[in-house]
């Protein structure tokens, strides 16, 4: 949604230079280094740990990157938590004086009012009306204002539009910047040096800034490693846009993996071609297996995680990925997950 924005900061200039070429990726590498410094004391390094259970089950070495330890309970904080403190790093808090703004799914909103909160600085966030109860609730218990706009992402946005053009607030986009991508690819850091020899990295892809973002971090450092996207079987506007080479417009629909829906913006300047330079698959995936991969890795892993930090499990799961042999990462991304939503997975696994 990079129409949008605010005061004149990185993203409104700055485009996401990565390749598979270690040469080109290095320039936004260091971009991640600086965003580890700026959210070091409010984004968390989580732990990569070993799932026995799925290692027996798919002949692999399975990891569990548990992104569902940071303090607002989804990896989202380490991309606003970045741009808030680069913002305020280059133009002073008073330059904030009016309030950041952003529209969310639900975990990014939680992520800027939590960053903003510890600024200092006063946000509103802008929700659709599909986002979850408690996400909403989430997000209004750290003192951000908080608006219900609409029925989509996109209508959400039309709001922080208007915010922007009559109170002067500034914009913490939730993907499309190479502030918000260099948050995320603090993980491919962590990643590359808890487990150097990596053969694989599943992430779900939505917008693109937690897939790109990785991935310009894991290539960087070790181009052979494979980044796996993963995305809903209907409504996936990354997917749908890389294969028609254009951003495109999508429908939103209702899924258990509520956090991967949304456009990502008819001029997307950046997670566009950062996705399109570091994936090398994709797969889609269905409510089903949504649905037993957050199951089973409540009963087998002890782990409550929303349904898009399933996806790379419901991937396996649907066997669309062959992974024997292979050290690989699964990206568990977020706990945001209401009763009611884990209700209906477990309805729809009949368990």
């Amino acid at each position: 949604m990079s129409r949008l924005k605010g005061i004149g900061h990185e993203g409104t200039t700055a485009t996401c230079e990565t390749s598979h070429d270690p040469f080109r990726a290095r320039g936004f590498l260091a971009s991640i280094y600086q965003a580890r410094r700026r959210i070091a004391g409010q984004a968390v390094r989580t732990p990569l740990v070993r799932s026995q259970a799925l290692s027996r089950r798919f002949d692999a070495e399975i990891l569990l990157k548990l992104e569902t330890l940071q303090p607002t309970g989804a990896f989202k904080l380490r991309g606003a938590a970045n741009m808030i403190a680069a913002l305020v790093e280059r133009h002073g808090r008073e330059a904030l004086a009016a309030g950041v703004v952003t529209a969310s799914t639900g975990n990014h909103g939680r992520a800027v009012a939590y960053a903003a909160a510890r600024l200092g600085v006063p946000a509103t966030v802008c929700l659709s009306r599909l986002v979850p109860a408690n996400k909403v609730a989430a997000i209004e218990a750290l003192g951000a204002e908080v608006r219900r706009v609409g029925e989509s992402q996109d209508e959400a946005f039309g709001e922080v539009e208007r915010l922007i053009r009559e109170r002067g607030m500034t914009l913490i986009p939730p993907f499309d910047d190479p502030l918000i991508a260099a948050g995320q690819g603090t993980i491919g850091l962590e990643l590359m040096e808890d487990a150097p020899e990596l053969d694989r990295v599943v992430v779900a892809l939505s917008g693109g800034g937690l897939l790109g973002g990785i991935g310009a971090a894991v290539k960087a450092i070790r181009p052979e490693t494979r980044l796996t996207g993963v995305s809903l079987s209907r409504g996936a506007a990354m997917w749908q846009s890389l294969q028609a080479g254009r951003p495109v417009a999508v429908e939103e629909v209702e899924s258990l993996a509520d956090s991967l829906g949304g456009g990502i913006g008819l001029d997307n300047r950046c997670t566009f071609a950062l996705v399109r330079e570091v994936m090398d698959d994709h797969h889609q995936v269905s409510e089903a297996a949504i649905a037993q991969a957050m199951v089973d890795l409540l009963e087998h892993e002890k782990l409550l995680v929303e349904g898009a930090a399933a996806v790379g499990l419901a991937a396996l799961c649907e066997g669309g990925i062959d992974v024997r042999g292979q050290r690989v990462v699964l990206v568990l991304s977020g706990n945001g997950v209401a009763l009611e939503t884990l209700d209906r997975a477990r309805a729809l696994c009949g368990r």
